[in-house]
Protein backbone atom coordinates (compact mmCIF):
# COMPACT_ATOMS: atom_id res chain seq x y z
CA UNK A 1 0.00 0.00 0.00
CA UNK A 2 1.11 3.59 -0.61
CA UNK A 3 2.60 5.61 1.88
CA UNK A 4 5.37 5.87 4.08
CA UNK A 5 6.87 2.78 6.03
CA UNK A 6 6.15 4.78 9.78
CA UNK A 7 2.48 5.28 8.35
CA UNK A 8 2.06 1.76 7.16
CA UNK A 9 3.47 0.78 10.73
CA UNK A 10 0.98 3.00 12.32
CA UNK A 11 -2.42 1.34 10.15
CA UNK A 12 -0.58 -1.87 10.67
CA UNK A 13 -0.51 -1.82 14.50
CA UNK A 14 -3.87 0.17 14.73
CA UNK A 15 -5.39 -2.75 12.92
CA UNK A 16 -4.43 -5.35 15.29
CA UNK A 17 -5.13 -3.19 18.28
CA UNK A 18 -8.99 -3.02 16.87
CA UNK A 19 -8.87 -6.79 17.05
CA UNK A 20 -6.83 -7.92 19.87
CA UNK A 21 -7.47 -7.20 23.65
CA UNK A 22 -5.29 -4.78 25.49
CA UNK A 23 -2.98 -6.93 27.02
CA UNK A 24 -2.73 -8.90 23.73
CA UNK A 25 -0.80 -6.53 21.95
CA UNK A 26 2.98 -5.90 22.50
CA UNK A 27 4.89 -2.55 21.38
CA UNK A 28 6.45 -0.85 23.67
CA UNK A 29 10.60 -1.69 23.67
CA UNK A 30 10.72 -2.72 27.68
CA UNK A 31 7.94 -5.46 26.60
CA UNK A 32 9.62 -6.25 23.53
CA UNK A 33 13.11 -7.31 25.26
CA UNK A 34 11.87 -10.54 26.68
CA UNK A 35 11.00 -11.66 23.28
CA UNK A 36 13.95 -10.33 21.65
CA UNK A 37 15.96 -13.86 21.21
CA UNK A 38 15.04 -17.90 22.28
CA UNK A 39 17.32 -20.04 24.11
CA UNK A 40 20.52 -19.10 21.72
CA UNK A 41 20.70 -15.52 23.13
CA UNK A 42 23.83 -14.86 21.45
CA UNK A 43 21.28 -13.53 18.37
CA UNK A 44 18.95 -10.76 19.33
CA UNK A 45 16.73 -8.67 17.42
CA UNK A 46 13.77 -6.41 19.01
CA UNK A 47 10.20 -7.39 16.82
CA UNK A 48 7.83 -4.76 15.38
CA UNK A 49 5.58 -5.87 17.84
CA UNK A 50 4.70 -9.17 19.97
CA UNK A 51 1.09 -10.43 19.25
CA UNK A 52 -0.28 -13.15 21.87
CA UNK A 53 -3.69 -14.20 20.45
CA UNK A 54 -6.00 -16.37 22.57
CA UNK A 55 -7.51 -18.86 20.58
CA UNK A 56 -7.19 -19.89 16.75
CA UNK A 57 -9.52 -17.15 15.31
CA UNK A 58 -7.66 -14.71 16.53
CA UNK A 59 -4.65 -15.93 14.95
CA UNK A 60 -6.42 -16.54 11.76
CA UNK A 61 -7.26 -12.67 11.60
CA UNK A 62 -3.85 -11.58 13.11
CA UNK A 63 -2.45 -13.96 9.97
CA UNK A 64 -5.22 -12.20 7.61
CA UNK A 65 -3.97 -8.71 9.01
CA UNK A 66 -0.42 -9.52 8.08
CA UNK A 67 -0.97 -10.54 4.53
CA UNK A 68 -3.29 -7.11 3.82
CA UNK A 69 -0.09 -4.69 4.98
CA UNK A 70 3.20 -7.46 3.79
CA UNK A 71 4.10 -8.25 7.73
CA UNK A 72 6.74 -10.97 8.52
CA UNK A 73 5.04 -13.34 11.10
CA UNK A 74 7.87 -15.61 13.38
CA UNK A 75 6.19 -17.78 15.48
CA UNK A 76 7.09 -18.51 19.23
CA UNK A 77 6.09 -21.23 21.43
CA UNK A 78 7.94 -21.53 25.11
CA UNK A 79 10.90 -20.00 23.47
CA UNK A 80 13.31 -22.57 24.61
CA UNK A 81 14.57 -23.44 21.46
CA UNK A 82 18.35 -23.21 20.66
CA UNK A 83 19.20 -22.70 17.40
CA UNK A 84 17.76 -18.95 17.23
CA UNK A 85 14.37 -20.10 15.03
CA UNK A 86 12.33 -17.81 17.35
CA UNK A 87 14.69 -14.86 17.15
CA UNK A 88 12.40 -11.90 15.74
CA UNK A 89 13.24 -10.55 12.72
CA UNK A 90 13.35 -6.23 11.98
CA UNK A 91 10.37 -5.08 11.12
CA UNK A 92 8.24 -8.71 11.74
CA UNK A 93 5.68 -9.84 14.68
CA UNK A 94 6.33 -12.27 17.21
CA UNK A 95 3.59 -14.42 16.86
CA UNK A 96 3.37 -16.37 20.71
CA UNK A 97 1.14 -18.94 20.94
CA UNK A 98 1.65 -19.47 24.59
CA UNK A 99 -2.33 -19.04 25.61
CA UNK A 100 -3.47 -21.34 23.19
CA UNK A 101 -2.78 -23.55 25.90
CA UNK A 102 -5.31 -25.69 26.37
CA UNK A 103 -5.60 -30.36 26.69
CA UNK A 104 -9.37 -30.69 24.35
CA UNK A 105 -9.62 -33.62 24.86
CA UNK A 106 -7.79 -37.36 26.19
CA UNK A 107 -9.21 -39.78 24.46
CA UNK A 108 -8.52 -43.49 26.13
CA UNK A 109 -10.03 -45.62 24.01
CA UNK A 110 -7.93 -44.21 21.30
CA UNK A 111 -5.04 -43.99 23.02
CA UNK A 112 -4.67 -39.83 22.24
CA UNK A 113 -4.80 -36.42 23.48
CA UNK A 114 -5.85 -33.34 21.43
CA UNK A 115 -4.12 -30.49 21.97
CA UNK A 116 -3.42 -26.69 21.79
CA UNK A 117 0.27 -25.50 20.35
CA UNK A 118 0.85 -23.42 23.88
CA UNK A 119 0.19 -27.24 26.13
CA UNK A 120 3.76 -27.45 27.85
CA UNK A 121 4.86 -31.28 27.16
CA UNK A 122 5.52 -32.10 30.15
CA UNK A 123 1.41 -31.30 31.61
CA UNK A 124 0.08 -33.82 28.65
CA UNK A 125 1.68 -36.95 30.74
CA UNK A 126 0.43 -35.21 34.06
CA UNK A 127 -2.87 -35.09 32.43
CA UNK A 128 -2.81 -38.47 31.10
CA UNK A 129 -0.52 -40.43 33.83
CA UNK A 130 -4.23 -41.24 35.66
CA UNK A 131 -5.61 -42.86 33.13
CA UNK A 132 -2.76 -45.17 32.79
CA UNK A 133 -1.04 -43.04 29.66
CA UNK A 134 2.05 -41.05 29.03
CA UNK A 135 3.14 -39.01 26.06
CA UNK A 136 6.97 -40.65 25.14
CA UNK A 137 9.29 -37.90 23.71
CA UNK A 138 10.51 -36.02 26.40
CA UNK A 139 13.01 -32.96 25.88
CA UNK A 140 15.15 -32.18 28.84
CA UNK A 141 13.39 -28.57 28.75
CA UNK A 142 9.86 -30.82 28.85
CA UNK A 143 8.67 -28.61 32.18
CA UNK A 144 8.59 -25.64 30.28
CA UNK A 145 9.01 -26.72 26.13
CA UNK A 146 5.50 -26.45 24.13
CA UNK A 147 3.81 -29.22 21.77
CA UNK A 148 4.14 -26.29 19.35
CA UNK A 149 7.63 -25.95 19.63
CA UNK A 150 8.19 -29.61 19.84
CA UNK A 151 6.71 -29.83 16.33
CA UNK A 152 8.85 -27.36 14.68
CA UNK A 153 11.86 -28.82 15.67
CA UNK A 154 10.94 -32.49 15.85
CA UNK A 155 12.23 -32.68 19.18
CA UNK A 156 13.40 -36.17 20.94
CA UNK A 157 14.16 -36.52 24.33
CA UNK A 158 15.82 -39.62 26.13
CA UNK A 159 12.87 -42.35 25.35
CA UNK A 160 13.24 -41.29 21.66
CA UNK A 161 15.53 -44.36 21.04
CA UNK A 162 12.63 -46.71 21.80
CA UNK A 163 9.54 -44.87 21.11
CA UNK A 164 10.30 -42.24 18.43
CA UNK A 165 10.85 -38.60 17.79
CA UNK A 166 7.89 -36.22 18.08
CA UNK A 167 7.05 -37.60 14.34
CA UNK A 168 6.11 -40.81 15.84
CA UNK A 169 4.15 -39.79 18.23
CA UNK A 170 2.29 -37.29 16.07
CA UNK A 171 -1.09 -38.55 14.44
CA UNK A 172 -2.58 -35.09 13.14
CA UNK A 173 -2.36 -31.55 13.20
CA UNK A 174 -4.55 -28.55 12.53
CA UNK A 175 -2.17 -25.79 10.60
CA UNK A 176 -3.04 -22.28 9.59
CA UNK A 177 -1.35 -21.11 6.04
CA UNK A 178 0.25 -18.04 6.10
CA UNK A 179 -2.92 -16.36 4.68
CA UNK A 180 -4.90 -17.98 7.75
CA UNK A 181 -6.89 -20.65 5.85
CA UNK A 182 -7.09 -23.57 8.20
CA UNK A 183 -5.70 -26.93 6.91
CA UNK A 184 -6.41 -30.65 8.43
CA UNK A 185 -3.12 -32.62 8.18
CA UNK A 186 -2.71 -36.18 9.00
CA UNK A 187 -5.69 -38.48 10.89
CA UNK A 188 -6.40 -41.16 13.39
CA UNK A 189 -5.99 -43.86 11.00
CA UNK A 190 -2.87 -45.86 10.60
CA UNK A 191 -2.41 -44.30 6.95
CA UNK A 192 -3.94 -41.13 5.17
CA UNK A 193 -4.67 -40.80 1.73
CA UNK A 194 -1.93 -38.42 -0.50
CA UNK A 195 1.37 -37.42 0.35
CA UNK A 196 2.66 -37.46 3.64
CA UNK A 197 2.46 -33.58 4.38
CA UNK A 198 2.24 -34.65 8.07
CA UNK A 199 6.19 -35.82 8.14
CA UNK A 200 6.87 -32.96 6.02
CA UNK A 201 5.20 -30.37 8.69
CA UNK A 202 7.71 -31.84 11.53
CA UNK A 203 10.61 -30.03 11.89
CA UNK A 204 9.83 -27.22 9.34
CA UNK A 205 10.71 -24.48 12.33
CA UNK A 206 7.39 -22.44 11.65
CA UNK A 207 8.28 -21.99 7.76
CA UNK A 208 4.89 -23.55 6.13
CA UNK A 209 2.56 -22.77 8.74
CA UNK A 210 1.36 -21.99 11.87
CA UNK A 211 0.12 -25.14 14.16
CA UNK A 212 -3.02 -24.29 16.00
CA UNK A 213 -3.48 -28.22 17.34
CA UNK A 214 -2.16 -31.51 17.57
CA UNK A 215 -3.47 -34.95 18.05
CA UNK A 216 -0.81 -36.99 20.03
CA UNK A 217 -0.28 -40.69 20.56
CA UNK A 218 -0.39 -41.47 24.14
CA UNK A 219 1.39 -44.79 25.45
CA UNK A 220 0.77 -46.87 28.38
CA UNK A 221 2.99 -46.10 31.25
CA UNK A 222 4.94 -49.54 31.74
CA UNK A 223 5.00 -52.13 33.87
CA UNK A 224 8.05 -52.13 35.40
CA UNK A 225 11.34 -50.03 34.81
CA UNK A 226 14.79 -49.87 36.23
CA UNK A 227 17.85 -47.91 34.95
CA UNK A 228 21.28 -48.96 35.29
CA UNK A 229 24.29 -47.03 35.86
CA UNK A 230 27.60 -47.59 34.56
CA UNK A 231 30.78 -46.22 35.41
CA UNK A 232 33.52 -46.61 32.31
CA UNK A 233 37.43 -45.39 32.94
CA UNK A 234 37.16 -44.31 28.99
CA UNK A 235 34.78 -42.09 26.54
CA UNK A 236 36.22 -44.83 24.31
CA UNK A 237 35.02 -47.54 26.82
CA UNK A 238 31.56 -46.31 27.26
CA UNK A 239 31.14 -45.41 23.61
CA UNK A 240 32.24 -49.05 22.45
CA UNK A 241 29.46 -50.15 25.29
CA UNK A 242 26.12 -48.53 23.45
CA UNK A 243 27.35 -49.85 19.63
CA UNK A 244 27.38 -53.61 21.65
CA UNK A 245 24.01 -53.16 23.49
CA UNK A 246 22.40 -51.86 20.09
CA UNK A 247 24.60 -54.66 18.37
CA UNK A 248 22.91 -57.64 20.31
CA UNK A 249 19.32 -56.23 19.47
CA UNK A 250 18.65 -54.75 23.04
CA UNK A 251 16.48 -51.47 22.48
CA UNK A 252 16.59 -49.75 25.83
CA UNK A 253 13.59 -47.66 26.20
CA UNK A 254 16.69 -44.74 27.26
CA UNK A 255 20.81 -45.05 26.75
CA UNK A 256 22.30 -41.64 27.60
CA UNK A 257 26.07 -41.18 27.77
CA UNK A 258 27.67 -38.52 29.97
CA UNK A 259 31.58 -38.06 30.21
CA UNK A 260 33.47 -36.55 33.42
CA UNK A 261 33.12 -32.77 33.14
CA UNK A 262 29.06 -33.27 32.32
CA UNK A 263 29.10 -35.56 35.65
CA UNK A 264 30.77 -33.53 37.96
CA UNK A 265 28.47 -30.29 36.98
CA UNK A 266 25.47 -32.57 37.36
CA UNK A 267 26.86 -34.11 40.74
CA UNK A 268 27.25 -30.91 42.45
CA UNK A 269 24.25 -29.39 40.64
CA UNK A 270 21.44 -32.45 41.82
CA UNK A 271 23.61 -34.53 43.81
CA UNK A 272 22.39 -37.66 41.98
CA UNK A 273 25.05 -40.04 43.05
CA UNK A 274 27.06 -40.09 40.03
CA UNK A 275 30.74 -41.65 40.09
CA UNK A 276 32.64 -38.38 40.51
CA UNK A 277 36.07 -41.08 38.94
CA UNK A 278 34.43 -42.00 36.15
CA UNK A 279 35.91 -40.50 32.77
CA UNK A 280 31.86 -41.53 31.12
CA UNK A 281 28.78 -42.92 32.62
CA UNK A 282 25.83 -44.47 30.65
CA UNK A 283 22.34 -44.60 31.82
CA UNK A 284 20.26 -47.46 30.90
CA UNK A 285 16.57 -47.55 31.41
CA UNK A 286 14.70 -50.90 30.44
CA UNK A 287 11.37 -51.16 30.52
CA UNK A 288 8.66 -54.50 29.79
CA UNK A 289 7.00 -56.89 31.89
CA UNK A 290 8.56 -58.13 34.97
CA UNK A 291 10.13 -61.56 32.80
CA UNK A 292 11.26 -59.52 30.15
CA UNK A 293 13.30 -56.90 32.26
CA UNK A 294 14.57 -59.37 34.31
CA UNK A 295 15.71 -61.28 31.11
CA UNK A 296 17.44 -57.85 29.35
CA UNK A 297 19.10 -56.90 32.56
CA UNK A 298 21.42 -60.06 32.64
CA UNK A 299 22.03 -59.39 29.09
CA UNK A 300 22.80 -55.84 29.72
CA UNK A 301 24.92 -56.16 32.67
CA UNK A 302 27.17 -59.05 31.02
CA UNK A 303 27.49 -56.73 27.99
CA UNK A 304 28.49 -53.63 29.79
CA UNK A 305 30.99 -55.72 32.25
CA UNK A 306 32.57 -57.15 28.75
CA UNK A 307 32.96 -53.71 27.67
CA UNK A 308 34.99 -52.41 30.85
CA UNK A 309 32.77 -51.47 32.79
CA UNK A 310 34.16 -50.31 36.43
CA UNK A 311 31.02 -50.55 38.13
CA UNK A 312 27.67 -51.02 37.66
CA UNK A 313 24.13 -49.89 39.53
CA UNK A 314 20.46 -50.96 39.58
CA UNK A 315 18.18 -48.43 39.97
CA UNK A 316 14.87 -50.70 40.81
CA UNK A 317 12.47 -47.53 42.78
CA UNK A 318 11.14 -45.11 40.77
CA UNK A 319 12.45 -42.05 43.49
CA UNK A 320 16.09 -43.24 42.45
CA UNK A 321 15.32 -43.66 38.98
CA UNK A 322 14.08 -40.47 38.91
CA UNK A 323 16.87 -39.16 40.93
CA UNK A 324 19.37 -40.53 37.56
CA UNK A 325 17.04 -38.81 35.60
CA UNK A 326 17.01 -35.49 37.09
CA UNK A 327 20.61 -35.40 36.98
CA UNK A 328 20.69 -35.65 33.11
CA UNK A 329 18.04 -33.83 32.43
CA UNK A 330 19.77 -30.95 34.52
CA UNK A 331 22.70 -31.46 32.68
CA UNK A 332 22.44 -28.19 30.71
CA UNK A 333 21.76 -25.92 33.64
CA UNK A 334 24.26 -27.85 35.68
CA UNK A 335 26.95 -27.08 33.03
CA UNK A 336 25.96 -23.53 33.29
CA UNK A 337 27.68 -23.04 36.34
CA UNK A 338 31.06 -24.05 35.25
CA UNK A 339 31.60 -20.65 32.84
CA UNK A 340 29.52 -17.31 31.83
CA UNK A 341 28.56 -19.02 28.56
CA UNK A 342 27.91 -22.40 26.89
CA UNK A 343 27.64 -23.31 23.13
CA UNK A 344 25.23 -26.05 22.85
CA UNK A 345 25.90 -28.10 19.67
CA UNK A 346 23.16 -30.75 18.66
CA UNK A 347 24.66 -33.09 15.78
CA UNK A 348 24.00 -36.48 14.77
CA UNK A 349 26.56 -39.57 13.62
CA UNK A 350 26.60 -43.36 13.53
CA UNK A 351 26.46 -44.61 16.48
CA UNK A 352 29.90 -47.17 15.51
CA UNK A 353 32.06 -43.72 15.22
CA UNK A 354 30.79 -41.93 18.42
CA UNK A 355 34.54 -43.04 20.32
CA UNK A 356 36.10 -41.74 17.24
CA UNK A 357 34.00 -38.57 16.96
CA UNK A 358 34.29 -38.09 20.87
CA UNK A 359 38.21 -38.23 20.48
CA UNK A 360 38.56 -35.87 17.75
CA UNK A 361 36.29 -33.41 20.04
CA UNK A 362 38.66 -33.43 23.31
CA UNK A 363 41.90 -33.18 20.81
CA UNK A 364 40.27 -30.13 18.90
CA UNK A 365 38.87 -28.64 22.58
CA UNK A 366 42.51 -28.56 23.79
CA UNK A 367 43.19 -27.01 20.18
CA UNK A 368 41.18 -24.06 20.71
CA UNK A 369 41.87 -23.93 24.70
CA UNK A 370 38.01 -24.28 25.27
CA UNK A 371 36.29 -27.06 27.59
CA UNK A 372 34.09 -29.15 26.38
CA UNK A 373 31.40 -31.08 27.94
CA UNK A 374 29.79 -34.17 26.55
CA UNK A 375 25.94 -35.20 27.28
CA UNK A 376 23.95 -36.84 24.69
CA UNK A 377 21.34 -39.52 23.46
CA UNK A 378 23.86 -42.38 22.67
CA UNK A 379 21.91 -44.89 21.61
CA UNK A 380 20.64 -42.61 18.99
CA UNK A 381 23.87 -41.14 18.06
CA UNK A 382 22.82 -37.43 19.05
CA UNK A 383 25.67 -35.59 19.95
CA UNK A 384 25.19 -32.55 22.44
CA UNK A 385 28.16 -31.30 22.86
CA UNK A 386 28.57 -27.83 25.32
CA UNK A 387 31.29 -25.44 24.73
CA UNK A 388 32.26 -23.29 27.21
CA UNK A 389 33.28 -19.86 26.75
CA UNK A 390 33.21 -16.36 28.37
CA UNK A 391 31.17 -14.21 25.91
CA UNK A 392 32.43 -10.91 27.41
CA UNK A 393 36.01 -11.99 25.64
CA UNK A 394 35.56 -11.92 22.06
CA UNK A 395 38.31 -13.65 20.98
CA UNK A 396 36.50 -16.70 23.03
CA UNK A 397 32.75 -16.36 21.47
CA UNK A 398 34.73 -16.42 17.74
CA UNK A 399 36.79 -19.55 19.18
CA UNK A 400 33.22 -21.54 20.36
CA UNK A 401 31.81 -20.91 16.78
CA UNK A 402 34.33 -22.48 14.72
CA UNK A 403 34.78 -25.04 17.39
CA UNK A 404 31.08 -26.25 17.05
CA UNK A 405 31.28 -25.49 13.21
CA UNK A 406 34.19 -27.87 12.73
CA UNK A 407 32.30 -30.54 14.91
CA UNK A 408 28.87 -29.82 12.82
CA UNK A 409 31.39 -30.74 10.04
CA UNK A 410 32.87 -33.66 11.54
CA UNK A 411 29.05 -35.09 11.75
CA UNK A 412 28.40 -34.85 8.43
CA UNK A 413 31.91 -35.92 7.22
CA UNK A 414 31.09 -39.51 9.60
CA UNK A 415 27.73 -39.96 7.48
CA UNK A 416 25.71 -37.99 9.84
CA UNK A 417 23.79 -34.89 10.12
CA UNK A 418 24.13 -31.17 11.12
CA UNK A 419 20.97 -31.39 13.70
CA UNK A 420 19.08 -33.98 15.78
CA UNK A 421 16.59 -31.79 17.50
CA UNK A 422 17.69 -28.67 18.20
CA UNK A 423 16.96 -27.34 14.47
CA UNK A 424 18.70 -24.83 12.19
CA UNK A 425 17.17 -21.65 12.85
CA UNK A 426 19.94 -18.88 12.40
CA UNK A 427 22.60 -21.00 14.29
CA UNK A 428 23.34 -23.50 11.61
CA UNK A 429 22.40 -21.79 8.28
CA UNK A 430 26.34 -21.82 6.67
CA UNK A 431 26.51 -25.69 8.32
CA UNK A 432 23.63 -26.28 6.01
CA UNK A 433 25.68 -25.66 3.03
CA UNK A 434 27.79 -28.58 4.12
CA UNK A 435 25.30 -31.32 4.40
CA UNK A 436 23.34 -29.67 1.46
CA UNK A 437 24.19 -29.63 -2.58
CA UNK A 438 22.78 -26.61 -4.60
CA UNK A 439 19.95 -29.25 -6.55
CA UNK A 440 18.72 -29.90 -2.19
CA UNK A 441 18.70 -26.41 -1.10
CA UNK A 442 17.02 -25.96 -4.59
CA UNK A 443 14.11 -27.68 -4.02
CA UNK A 444 13.38 -26.91 0.02
CA UNK A 445 13.09 -23.38 -1.64
CA UNK A 446 10.41 -25.00 -3.62
CA UNK A 447 8.59 -26.41 -1.06
CA UNK A 448 8.70 -23.33 1.06
CA UNK A 449 7.60 -21.48 -1.92
CA UNK A 450 4.32 -23.63 -2.62
CA UNK A 451 3.51 -23.00 1.46
CA UNK A 452 4.80 -18.82 1.93
CA UNK A 453 5.07 -17.44 -1.63
CA UNK A 454 5.86 -14.41 -0.38
CA UNK A 455 8.42 -15.75 2.07
CA UNK A 456 6.88 -14.16 4.86
CA UNK A 457 6.90 -17.07 7.36
CA UNK A 458 9.96 -16.55 9.54
CA UNK A 459 11.99 -15.67 7.00
CA UNK A 460 15.31 -15.76 7.25
CA UNK A 461 15.63 -19.55 9.18
CA UNK A 462 16.67 -23.28 8.29
CA UNK A 463 16.92 -22.83 4.47
CA UNK A 464 20.32 -20.45 3.59
CA UNK A 465 19.92 -19.07 -0.02
CA UNK A 466 22.13 -20.33 -2.67
CA UNK A 467 23.87 -17.48 -2.66
CA UNK A 468 25.24 -17.67 0.88
CA UNK A 469 26.33 -21.17 0.41
CA UNK A 470 28.35 -20.04 -3.53
CA UNK A 471 30.13 -17.16 -1.11
CA UNK A 472 30.97 -19.56 1.57
CA UNK A 473 32.59 -21.81 -1.00
CA UNK A 474 30.88 -24.55 0.05
CA UNK A 475 28.90 -24.50 -3.52
CA UNK A 476 30.79 -24.41 -6.80
CA UNK A 477 28.94 -22.39 -9.09
CA UNK A 478 30.43 -21.87 -12.70
CA UNK A 479 31.02 -18.19 -13.89
CA UNK A 480 28.93 -16.51 -10.53
CA UNK A 481 25.81 -18.11 -11.94
CA UNK A 482 23.21 -19.61 -9.23
CA UNK A 483 21.57 -22.21 -10.68
CA UNK A 484 18.09 -21.38 -9.44
CA UNK A 485 18.40 -17.51 -8.97
CA UNK A 486 14.41 -16.88 -8.56
CA UNK A 487 15.13 -18.38 -5.02
CA UNK A 488 17.33 -15.90 -3.55
CA UNK A 489 14.66 -13.95 -2.24
CA UNK A 490 14.04 -16.28 0.53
Amino acid sequence: MAGSPDSEHAAFLSALRALLPDDGLLTQSEDLHPYECDGLSVLRELPLAVVLPRHRAEVQAVLKICQQYGVAVVPRGAGTGLSGGARPSAGAIVLSLARLKQIRALDTSNRTARVQPGVRNLAISEAARPMGLYYAPDPSSQIACTIGGNVAENSGGVHCLKYGLTVHNVLALEVLDVSGERLEIGSQAPDSPGYDLLALMMGSEGLLGIVTECTLRLLPVPENTLVLLAAFASVVAAADAVSAIIAAGIIPAGLEMMDQLAIEAAEDFVHAGYPRDAAAILLCELDGTEAELQERLRAVEKLLQRQGATSIRIAADAETRLLLWKGRKAAFPAVGRLAPDYYCMDGTIPRRRLAEVLEQIAIWSAEYGLRVANVFHAGDGNLHPLILYDANVEEQLYAAEALGQRILELCVAVGGSITGEHGVGVEKLDSMCAQFTPTELAQLHRIKAAFDPEGRLNPGKAVPSLHRCAELGAMHVHHGQLPFPELERF
